[in-house]
Order: C-alpha cells, then sequence, then structure tokens
C-alpha cells in the first residue's frame, strides 16, 4: 500500500503515527500524515498534561516536518479538514468504549477513500467498558479483514474493498494470524 492520506485518530505519545511517518520516510512517499488528538487524555488512557503534545510536536517538527500535521481538537471537529474519500489508511485509537468507537467508525467511513483501510487498535481488550472488540466482532461479519489478538490487538478493515494485490495477503491471513497468535 502507497497510502496519500493517513489520519490516526489518537495519537498520546505518538508510537504509531511515528511508525507511519518512518515507513513513509524510509519508501520515500510522498504521503502526508496527520494525528487528530485534544492531547488531554480520557478515562482510558488516564489524563495528561500538555508536555505529551509538546514531544510528540517536537519530535514530529524535528524529524517528519514535510509529511506530519498535529491536529489538536476533538475528532468530529477535524472531520471537515478532509474530504469525502480522501483518507487512504485511518487508524481509530481514541476512546475504546463500544458507543465512542462506533461513532468514530461511523463519522469517518465517508472520509475513507475507495479500496482505504481502517486500522482498529486493541480488538482483543475486554475489560471494563471498553467496546472496541464488540464493535469489531460486527464489523468483521461485513467486511474484509485480518486481525491480529497479540499486544491487545490490531483489526484491519477493508470497508470499501481492497486492491486485488491484497488477494495474496487475505491467502496468507490464516499463517499470519497464527504466527502472532498468543494465548490470554
Amino acid at each position: 500500500m502507497k497510502p496519500r492520506t493517513i489520519v490516526e485518530l489518537g495519537t498520546h505519545w505518538g508510537v504509531s503515527f511515528f511508525s507511519f511517518l518512518q515507513a513513509v520516510k524510509d519508501q520515500g512517499l510522498d504521503t502526508k500524515c496527520y494525528a487528530v488528538d485534544t492531547w488531554e487524555g480520557d478515562p482510558h488512557a488516564g489524563f495528561y498534561e500538555d508536555n505529551v503534545y509538546q514531544v510528540v510536536s517536537e519530535i514530529a517538527e524535528k524529524y517528519y516536518s514535510t509529511n506530519s500535521s498535529l491536529i489538536r481538537c476533538r475528532f468530529d471537529e477535524a472531520l471537515n479538514r478532509f474530504e469525502e474519500s480522501s483518507i487512504d489508511l485511518l487508524h481509530i485509537d481514541g476512546y475504546h468504549t463500544y458507543e465512542s468507537v462506533s461513532h468514530d467508525f461511523e463519522t469517518w467511513l465517508p472520509k475513507l477513500a475507495e479500496r482505504g483501510v481502517i486500522l482498529f487498535h486493541d480488538i482483543a481488550v475486554k475489560r471494563g467498558d471498553f467496546g472496541v472488540h464488540l464493535l469489531w466482532e460486527q464489523l468483521k461479519t461485513r467486511y474484509h479483514f485480518i486481525e491480529f489478538k497479540h499486544s491487545y490487538g490490531l483489526g484491519v478493515l477493508f470497508p470499501k474493498g481492497y486492491n486485488q494485490e491484497f488477494s495474496h495477503v487475505f491467502s496468507m491471513k490464516n499463517i499470519f494470524q497464527d504466527t502472532y497468535r498468543t494465548s490470554y
């Protein structure tokens, strides 16, 4: 996949955001990467001070200034910054209740490009009021997907079709999943 636009909803310290940016840099792509977050925290991630945003901002500016943009606001407030069908890769990692993640999926889905991919973090967490796993179980009955349940889980969803180059990946889906399978 060579996405033109990557958007991450929920960035915190930027671990996955910087991974996207480094991959873009390593491949010499002209991809624009956007991190959308308030950098205030929530009941699941905990609440934190402004220093988190400052650290993420400094790293983004120092190493990835040509490809990265930090959008400091609520997810719904950032919607109007993106055209319909313009996002190739969307990473949903915000507040993890069923209601919140369902809302994020439904409101951002129109922004996803044809054959775009949505990543869902924490699909394997089944404690407290975490509800990503509930939405994930519903979505994977309707769309093509790959899932990894280790390290809290990562769901890879293809809600608007997929590039035929992914056919090979889907044929190896069980091998990938078995390779990373862990018991909880």
